[in-house]
């Protein structure tokens, strides 16, 4: 019987020097640098010009087999899966952390250091999986992730909690980007929309798990374990995918398809060529400086004098001068320079950078305190809250696959974007301005979660599609850590205005509606989640609770659909790239 998968795995064929497209031609090229060598040439050879990283998985994808693909990218779903479960308990599991150390206010503030650094490290790990190659770059960001998930099951106080999402986010992020990295490697630009949605469908199974196991685990074993039990799983299910790499890459070697060659250096004069190679003197001048600019927005209101707290002046002021040092660095004494400010002249990178920070600030924006806004306001359970903010994965992931086949059919991404995607996520997150108000009907909170899913869906693919298009395959890793940078970055923004809004609005307003038998709770109730749904429906103080809820809420939803419409600006700076027969990568792809 014929296999219609099969029909998508091809050896992709070399193509004429005259079909291959101009530097400058919109319907076909992005980039302003497209050298006969950065594709190969005419033949199918491997690019000698290229990084060692590149020319190791162009040598793989050479001699593995088309079973080694589908076992790849079989093993590269079930790492999503996992991944997705983690990631969507963690999120149900935060809150209680940090009530857990009366520090609920804190919830937005804990990934917003994680974020910042996970996205700066995404151009140092680019440059490890481009020097040193793919596995080795998986490999590393595993064990930064289970380092991660351990630190969390074993902290005793919030800020070594924030310290774990550090080593976490870096982690996961990681292995998200260097799955990417190998999809991009893999396919076909004209499928990669598809390919790229395949990758994502297991948030469509998981959306039924992460609710149950949550509020299972709060239940019985405790978050702790919570975490403790997926820092077992997560080698367990990462280590075959780095193994079949590190075998096709041995048989590569075996067959002289690759050339192994000693540097010559000494253990200390690679970590020297190191040092300088991945930057990281500005690695650590921008994570530094954006973490302390953008913590004390949402930690002010902790601090005894507040905005003229001696603490927060200082992060404020220590901040910039990191900021500014990191420019300095790279323009005057940086002798490899970390930003690739090239790519970032062409005005569909930039373009898709600035769409990938503006989703990922409203996103953290409106979702930080939503899981507690369910909670509390519209009384759902730990279990219900699961299905509804599931609700976006389940969505997205489902709605991208009709995007893939749009975009594999049309050839082109740009119009589902900027017709579709970036008008309804701003519509979406508008209706939550009018839906926040207790009494609302549950179904049309589910109906806008359903509505923003899709457009989300819509973007996200449109997105990732861009940036790969604007690039040769030896520019793919680099382009791909910029943007993922510019969505991290952005998080730790949205995370930081989320926390300033709730900081600044949500304890004043509490304060001033608490009937007067509640106040000297007031700690309690600001710090712990448990404590603001333990009173019951109707009572003045769940009333004023869910007051203050309603002050809060109201700016962040403001605050995010503003942002949004920066979006639509982004994406009308594309070009109308057409990719059907674009021809990127080589070897057994699909």
């Amino acid at each position: 019987m014929k296999n219609p998968l099969r029909d998508f795995i091809v050896r992709e064929k070399p193509v004429a020097e005259e079909e291959q497209p101009r530097p400058d031609d919109k319907e076909t090229g992005v980039t302003t640098e497209r050298p006969e060598s950065s594709d190969g040439g005419d033949d199918d050879s491997i690019n000698k010009d290229a990084q060692a990283g590149v020319q190791n998985i162009e040598a793989i994808t050479k001699v593995w087999t088309t079973r080694d693909l589908y076992i790849a990218y079989v093993l590269i779903w079930v790492i999503y899966f996992v991944d997705s479960i983690q990631q969507g308990m963690g999120s149900l599991l935060t809150p209680y952390v940090t009530s857990a150390f009366q520090e609920h206010s804190l919830t937005a503030t804990t990934g917003v250091a994680a974020n910042i650094i996970g996205g700066v490290s995404k151009l140092a790990l680019a440059k490890i999986l481009d020097v040193w190659g793919r596995p080795q770059g998986f490999l590393l960001t595993m064990c930064l992730m289970v380092f991660g998930l351990v630190l969390m099951a074993a902290c005793n106080n919030v800020q070594t909690y924030a310290a774990a999402q550090i080593f976490y986010w870096v982690g996961y992020n990681g292995i998200s980007y260097s799955t990417t990295i190998f999809i991009a490697d893999t396919s076909a630009l004209k499928n990669r929309g598809l390919v790229l949605a395949y990758v994502s469908s297991p948030y469509i199974a998981t959306v039924w798990i992460t609710g149950p196991l949550a509020q299972s685990v709060l239940k019985t074993i405790g978050w702790r374990w919570g975490f403790g039990v997926f820092a077992i799983a997560t080698p367990v299910v990462c280590l075959p995918l780095y193994f079949l790499f590190a075998y096709n890459q041995r048989k590569a070697i075996r067959e002289g398809i690759l050339v192994r060659r000693k540097s010559g250096r000494t253990v200390l004069q690679s970590i020297n060529h190191y040092f300088w190679e991945f930057d990281i003197t500005c690695l650590i001048l921008l994570s530094a400086g954006f973490t302390l600019f953008l913590l004390p927005f949402s930690i002010y209101s902790n601090q005894r004098y507040g905005w003229r707290d001696p603490l927060t002046i200082s992060f404020i002021v220590v901040g910039v001068v990191l900021i500014g040092a990191a420019v300095v660095w790279e323009k005057y004494f940086a002798p490899v320079k970390y930003m690739p400010w090239e790519l970032l002249k062409d005005r569909t990178v930039l373009g898709a950078c600035v769409l990938a920070a503006v989703l990922f600030i409203e996103y953290y924006i409106w979702t930080a305190y939503f899981n507690s806004f369910l909670q509390v306001v519209l009384r759902t359970s730990v279990l219900q809250t699961g299905y509804i903010s599931s609700i976006y994965s389940l969505g997205s992931c489902f709605f991208s696959v009709p995007v893939g086949l749009a975009i594999r059919r049309t050839g082109r991404f740009k119009w589902v974007a900027m017709y579709f995607g970036v008008p309804a996520t701003i519509l979406a997150i508008g209706l939550l301005i009018h839906f926040r108000h207790a009494g609302t009907h549950l179904g049309w909170i589910i109906f806008v979660e359903i509505l923003y899913a899709f457009a989300g869906g819509a973007c996200v693919i449109c997105e990732q599609v861009a940036v790969m298009a604007a690039a040769s395959h030896q520019q793919v890793a680099v382009v791909i850590a910029v943007e993922g940078m510019f969505s991290s970055v952005g998080g730790g923004i949205g995370g930081t205005v989320a926390g300033a809004i709730w900081s600044g609005v949500f304890p004043r307003k509490l304060m001033e509606y608490l009937p007067d038998e509640s106040k000297p709770d007031f700690a309690a109730i600001y710090g712990e989640l448990p404590t603001q749904i333990s009173y019951p429906v109707g009572s003045a103080t769940h009333q004023a609770i869910v007051m203050a809820y309603d002050a809060a809420l109201k700016n962040m939803f403001i605050a995010a659909t503003a942002i949004t419409a920066i979006g639509l600006a982004g994406v009308i700076a594309w070009r109308d790239i057409k990719i059907k027969d674009f021809k990127q990568v080589k070897g057994r792809v699909i």
